[in-house]
């Protein structure tokens, strides 16, 4: 590949509106624990709130966990069809600004370790993931990398496809683990600034589509 140039299909180019998309909703099998209060919210007391975090969307949620169990900070638990352990259910889905400060200091440790559950998931979008524009590229979104990586990364793709994350900390000599999860951490705490979002699907704005690579605008 030439430098400068991106390998875009017509849809991507600029000036080529983004085709609306509606798909079915995704449901979540296991969250991230951010925060537990047995003794609930200042306003609504006695009644206990788990904050967490979902694995695959990345979802910011409120869950009641049943009675009498033990729920530490970081643990995954299981929140999807059939007999689940610890959550009874899940509330609501919630912004970053509702999230408490120790939920806050736990997100970013959380989505890590979410990440690190998803290699094959991440390590695909690293070899796959395509341009947005004829000048903006999908991993100039990404912490740590700009233009001197951007090129880095697709050129070792060409030559051969990332296997893993230590394949891509060896051959591109940044950490794959930490460069998505500041993403996901950015894409949930930044509600105005950036109308991409790569990974944070219940977001509004352009929507990185995982499944075929390509952009859609969310209603």
């Amino acid at each position: 590949m030439v430098r400068g140039q991106y390998k875009t299909k017509k849809r991507h180019e600029e000036g080529i509106s983004f085709p609306k998309k509606n798909k079915p909703q995704k449901f979540e099998n296991y969250a991230w624990v951010l925060d537990y209060l047995p003794y609930g919210y200042t306003d609504k007391p006695n009644e206990p709130i788990v904050q967490g975090l979902g694995e695959y969307q990345f979802l910011l949620m409120e869950m009641s966990p049943k009675p009498n169990v033990e729920i530490e900070l970081g643990e995954r638990v299981y929140i999807g069809k059939g007999k689940r352990d610890k959550i009874d259910h899940v509330i609501k889905m919630i912004k970053y600004e509702t999230l408490t400060s120790t939920a806050k200091s736990e997100l970013i440790y959380s989505i890590s370790e979410a990440v690190k559950m998803q290699e094959e998931r991440f390590i695909r979008f690293f070899n796959e993931c395509p341009p947005i524009t004829t000048r903006l590229h999908t991993l100039e979104l990404l912490p740590e990398i700009k233009k001197k990586y951007m090129w880095k990364i697709i050129e070792e793709r060409e030559i051969k496809k990332f296997e893993s994350f230590k394949d891509f900390e060896e051959r591109i000599g940044k950490n794959p683990v930490r460069i998505i999860a500041k993403r996901v951490e950015k894409e949930l705490s930044d509600d105005k600034k950036d109308k991409y979002y790569l990974f944070v699907k219940w977001k509004k704005g352009i929507i990185l589509n995982e499944e075929d690579m390509a952009y859609y605008l969310k209603e």
